[in-house]
């Protein structure tokens, strides 16, 4: 399976979490963000990428900058996803060079940060509306391979997950996952 495929699979899980979730004003792993501000972030995300693969100014991360989701929060997650991807599989995308906020990486790079952040948040969504993430761990166990080496390329102060927490060598892969991105998996 190429990569913008294997971002396809983990957006579309995804997608059914976002599309399970009953109480948005939950709180999430991720302190700060109610569930509501976790999957606009998300959306906010995959617009922002879509206008930098499309070479226009992309937005602001920012949850509470601005509201992305409107009133239909699933369709409006959806919509960014549909978008991403044809931004994705535009020709030549791959091969090209983006600034992104991580930092200038290649396009197979970027496809991999947004596989990354859905697997990670993905994971927050389903801890905090009570879902079970459905990743397949063949994936999750490439972007930890992936996770690990690009980690020490990263700017200073340009990391976007908080530092590695301990966790078991034969966890889970997700749950390594997000330990080696700062999530306590407990």
């Amino acid at each position: 399976m190429n990569p913008v495929d294997e971002l396809a699979t983990v957006l579309e899980s995804t997608s059914a979490l976002v599309a399970g979730v009953s109480r948005w004003d939950a709180p999430t792993p991720c302190p700060e963000w109610t569930v509501r501000e976790l999957v606009n972030h998300l959306v906010l995300g995959h617009r922002l990428f879509t206008a930098v693969l499309r070479g226009e100014a992309g937005g602001s991360l920012d949850p509470r900058a601005s509201d992305a989701l409107g009133d239909d929060p699933v369709a409006a997650y959806r919509d960014a996803v549909a978008g991403l991807l044809a931004a994705f599989r535009q020709p030549g995308v791959l091969e090209r060079v983006f600034e992104v906020p991580a930092g200038t990486v290649p396009g197979i790079a970027a496809v991999h940060l947004r596989i990354v952040e859905e697997l990670v948040h993905g994971w927050d969504l389903a801890r905090a509306t009570g879902q079970e993430p459905k990743f397949e761990d063949a994936l999750v166990k490439r972007e930890i391979a992936f996770s690990a080496a690009k980690l020490a390329d990263l700017p200073a102060g340009r990391s976007p997950f908080a530092p590695p927490v301990p966790i078991a060598g034969d966890a889970p892969p997700l749950a390594r996952l997000v330990a080696l991105l700062g999530r306590g998996a407990g």
